[in-house]
């Protein structure tokens, strides 16, 4: 369950923690979390809140979304086309740094209130 009191980083600390409990009960293994790249000295480039590995080898790249309730569209609404640009821009800065480039996707966790939807390829690259 979702805690609502607190600041946003700390909210958003707990929709990431129970996010990761979530896909890893469903077989994902967790690679790193909130990688960060920026776009330059004062330019904000994006962050992935999870990078995992799933059962068959897939790199998947998982924004975490949390709102109180699914009022106004709810957490996986608010992965707006900006947002996507952000995730593929800092997934491709990852990649740069593999020497192989495996199967990948992009996921959204969207978390309103007590209810979790993990959506498996949410958007394409």
């Amino acid at each position: 369950m979702l805690k609502t009191g607190g600041t946003t980083k700390a909210v958003g600390d707990a929709a990431e923690a129970q996010a990761l409990a979530y896909l890893q009960r469903q077989g994902l293994t967790l690679v790193q979390r909130n990688y960060r790249v920026a776009r330059g000295p004062r330019a904000r480039g994006g962050e992935i809140d999870l990078i995992l590995r799933d059962c068959n080898g897939t790199l998947v790249f998982c924004e975490v979304r949390a709102r109180r309730s699914s009022a106004q569209g709810g957490a996986g609404a608010s992965v707006t086309a900006a947002k996507q640009r952000a995730l593929v821009f800092a997934a491709q800065h990852y990649l740069q740094r593999l020497a192989r480039l495996p199967d990948c996707r992009f996921d959204v966790v969207a978390i309103d209130g007590d209810h979790v939807e993990w959506l498996p390829g949410a958007f394409m690259a």
